[in-house]
């Protein structure tokens, strides 16, 4: 059985204990590999790497980073159907999914931001009454801390690790212990390409060990955490008094609203990827659909129409539009929010049970496409992050009735509006409490966009140059001539 490495100091190397944690496979429900069950130990190990290394890193020049990440960038598109693969077995999506999206986007995220931080510019402020001129730098911060999900494993480890790299840092990252296949790959790509020993380490292992020792750790100076809203609490509660800068991209709640004027072919189609893509475990996934009263029965129809014929098969398989759920302890936390709906009145229009899909698969973590309709919306179920592919469907009067229901919830990641009234989308778009709302569309991302949420789905932004932001330290300097 395969036994992955951490990656630390430019080496891939077993954890200090020699303990493995057992890694399984979505899709048969069975343990094909073992992951370094790391410590504090080891994350020491890693800063002290980090450290080592930081000096030169920080200093090598805009060039040579960016050359280094382009060839990360570049060896990720040439193994391309290695990483699908592994994404694919490790997290249950389709491999078809993890070829067209998480890998290429993986490469995307290296490619733009060593693009990206040639183009980063300073400000400066002239003060022509007293002849003095303020110019602003921006240094790397040091070494940091990047912990990523299960969801997107490798396309959200890269989101983190490319900026944090292309502006000079030095990197402890741990993945998901759910899923750690691709960044170990990744550990392999880092080094064919020439990385620097100590710039980036990669230590595999649980959060309440691994992913607890890089917060706390003192020299760690900052950290950027993408997860649960829960999770993403307790990582502040140890590192704000600690002063470290905090990026937190945390749950989600998301409404999809469909007005009756909209292109009802458009937003069935869009809704359909709004709602299950990934087996809706994506935090910008619509779980909470809410369609105006006008055309509430016609859409209805057809979208359960459309979402029973959705085919939930192996993963390896083309036609497989859905695959497994990321884990066993996953699967049965979404079932229980189903049987939750059931208590709270709801009425499943579609799906609501696992699915046997036979052969390899048989003992794999599949569930159907889930629709639930004539629930409160101010219910459990519709309050609370679900992550799966569950979602609930909810008539609306007007666009008061249908703010009312879509801020009503602790979470404010993104939202998506189908309307052909441009007045109405921008007058909802801007009334609508969240970082991101879509028109007519869902996940268009342009890399240099600022993402992120409010209220309880996050603190701070990342993409573009605001991650770039956010992994450098500024300073002014005044000179008066």
């Amino acid at each position: 059985m395969q036994k992955i490495q951490n990656y630390i100091n430019g080496e891939l190397i077993a954890p200090l204990d020699n303990t493995y944690i057992d890694n399984y496979e979505p899709a048969t429900g069975k343990v094909y590999s073992q992951i370094p069950n790391s410590k504090e130990e080891d994350v020491e190990l890693a800063v002290k790497a980090a450290e080592a290394a930081f000096g030169e890193w920080s200093t090598c020049g805009i060039a040579e980073r960016s050359r280094i990440l382009l060839k990360i960038s570049s060896l990720l598109k040439e193994n391309l159907e290695e990483f699908a693969k592994a994404e694919s077995i490790d997290n249950g999506k389709p491999v078809w999914l993890a070829t067209q999206v998480d890998i290429p986007r993986a490469s995307s995220n290296f490619h733009f931001f060593a693009t990206a931080i040639e183009h980063f510019a300073s400000e400066s402020h002239y003060m022509e009454e007293v002849k003095a001129i303020n110019f602003t730098t921006r240094k790397p911060i040091g070494v940091v801390g990047c912990i990523s999900p299960w969801n997107l494993p490798l396309y959200l480890f890269s989101w983190k690790i490319a900026p944090a790299l292309a502006a000079g840092n030095c990197v402890i990252a741990k993945p998901s212990e759910v899923t750690p296949m691709t960044s170990y790959l990744l550990s392999k790509i880092c080094i064919e390409a020439g990385l620097p020993k100590g710039v980036l380490n990669i230590v595999h292992g649980l959060g309440q060990h691994a992913g607890s020792a890089i917060v706390a750790h003192p020299k760690v100076k900052a950290i950027s955490f993408t997860g649960g809203t829960g999770t993403g609490k307790a990582i502040a509660s140890v590192a704000a008094p600690m002063f470290k800068k905090l990026s937190l991209e945390l749950g989600g709640k998301n409404p999809n609203i469909i007005f009756d004027d909209a292109d009802l072919e458009k937003a069935l189609s869009e809704s359909m990827r709004i709602s299950f893509a990934n087996q809706g475990q994506i935090c910008l996934c619509g779980s909470r659909m809410f369609v105006q009263k006008g055309i509430y029965e016609t859409f209805k129809k057809r979208f359960v129409k459309m979402i029973d014929e959705l085919k939930v098969g192996d993963p390896n398989n083309s036609d497989s539009k859905m695959g497994a759920l990321v884990s066993k302890p996953h699967i049965e936390k979404v079932q229980q929010y189903i049987d939750l709906a059931k208590e709270e009145g709801g009425t499943i229009l579609t799906g609501g049970t696992t699915v046997n899909v036979g052969g390899r698969c048989e003992e794999g973590y599949f569930l159907r496409p889930t629709i639930i309709e004539g629930l409160d919306y101010m219910c459990r179920t519709n309050q609370e992050e679900i992550f799966g592919p569950v979602i609930t469907l909810t008539p609306f009067e007007d666009e008061e009735d249908l703010l009312k229901m879509a801020n009503s919830v602790e979470y404010g990641l993104a939202a998506t509006i189908f309307t052909q009234d441009i007045d109405r989308a921008h007058r909802v778009a801007d009334q609508i409490e969240a970082g991101i709302v879509w028109v007519n569309t869902w996940l268009l991302r342009d890399l240099r966009t600022p993402f992120g949420g409010v209220k309880n789905s996050g603190v701070g932004r990342e993409g573009g140059f605001e991650a770039l932001k956010f992994f450098t330290e500024q300073k002014n300097i005044c000179i008066k001539y």
